[in-house]
């Protein structure tokens, strides 16, 4: 199609993220009275009940702009993590956090790394930045460590590791990535995207945040859209490096994070009794799949909830 307004080069190469359809379209189309989407990945229980009953007595003070900082909610997520504050980088959902690092980071030309089925806003915001996107294609449905590897390159700036993989619902093993990490030149950023890593039951999963403090260029990216259930509000945050902390918050919106959203995350991190209800119900949801399906490309055992991987994403 022949534009009339010329874009920048970039963007012409971009598709529209496709958005599936909504609950109320559904079951107007099949007839339904109830429906389950799990197209993208919701938490079916919804948020923790202490949200609802906040928004019930809250709102007065709406009128004002949010705390471009997020003092509080930067408290306790950093009390609860135990990591400190300045390390702490919050977005409207971590869709946000990896659209700062393109921007913060990448030149045309420069390269990111990622798997070829994973989460396609890093493509997409690699892209827009005018960097290239270097695609390395999964192996049984789990990241190609060895490959991504293999496919660094002096023009490398940043390698995208979503851990658990959405939409496969896959891991990499512990000891797997920890060598990768270690074996990544330390001028080259490494994004560990752990948006599901709630859900995650096998002991094999690595815990990343421990080792922040050795590697300066090691970032991880959490939400609390998932497990949560506060997808509506779109908060999500990367624990980083401090320098790199610094840069991305010289590139962000500065009321990037609602006040709802502020507040409504502080409350739902407190409410961890939810949390632990919601993997467990998870869980068991998880069981009946795997004993009422067959067929599957990949295994779904190792975490996932509300994922539908075989969905669209």
């Amino acid at each position: 199609m022949a534009l009339k307004f010329k874009t920048r080069e970039a963007v012409t190469h971009i598709a529209p993220y496709v958005l599936g359809k909504t609950l109320l379209d559904l079951k107007k189309e099949h007839g339904l009275s109830s429906i389950r989407k799990l197209s993208e990945n919701e938490n079916i229980y919804g948020c923790s009940p202490k949200v609802k009953e906040w928004f019930k007595e809250n709102g007065s003070d709406l009128f004002l702009y949010p705390d471009g900082a997020a003092v509080d909610l930067s408290q306790k997520v950093s009390a609860f993590l135990g990591v400190p504050k300045e390390q702490l980088v919050f977005g409207n959902g971590s869709d946000e956090v990896i659209r700062l690092l393109t921007r913060a980071y990448l030149s045309s030309g420069d390269e990111a790394i990622m798997a070829d089925v994973t989460f396609p806003r890093y493509q997409t915001n690699v892209l827009l930045e005018g960097g290239t996107p270097v695609i390395v294609p999964l192996v049984a449905g789990t990241h190609d460590l060895q490959g991504m590897h293999d496919h660094i390159t002096s023009r490398t700036k940043l390698i995208f590791v979503c851990n658990p993989n959405n939409p496969t619902g896959t891991i990499v093993g512990k000891k797997e990535l920890l060598q990768f990490i270690e074996s990544v030149p330390s001028n080259v950023l490494v994004v560990v995207d752990e948006a599901y890593m709630e859900y995650v039951t096998t002991d094999d999963y690595l815990e990343s945040l421990p080792l922040l403090p050795a590697f300066e260029n090691l970032i991880v990216l959490r939400t609390f859209s998932k497990i949560y259930g506060l997808a509506g509000l779109r908060v999500g945050f990367g624990v980083m490096n401090e320098e790199i902390a610094e840069q991305l918050r010289k590139v962000k919106d500065v009321f990037n994070v609602n006040t709802v959203a502020q507040k409504s995350a502080i409350i739902a991190l407190e409410d961890q009794a939810f949390i632990r209800e919601c993997t467990h119900k998870n869980e068991q949801g998880r069981h009946y799949l795997e004993g009422n399906s067959t067929g599957w490309a990949y295994p779904i055992s190792l975490l996932n909830p509300t994922s539908s991987w075989w969905t669209q994403a």
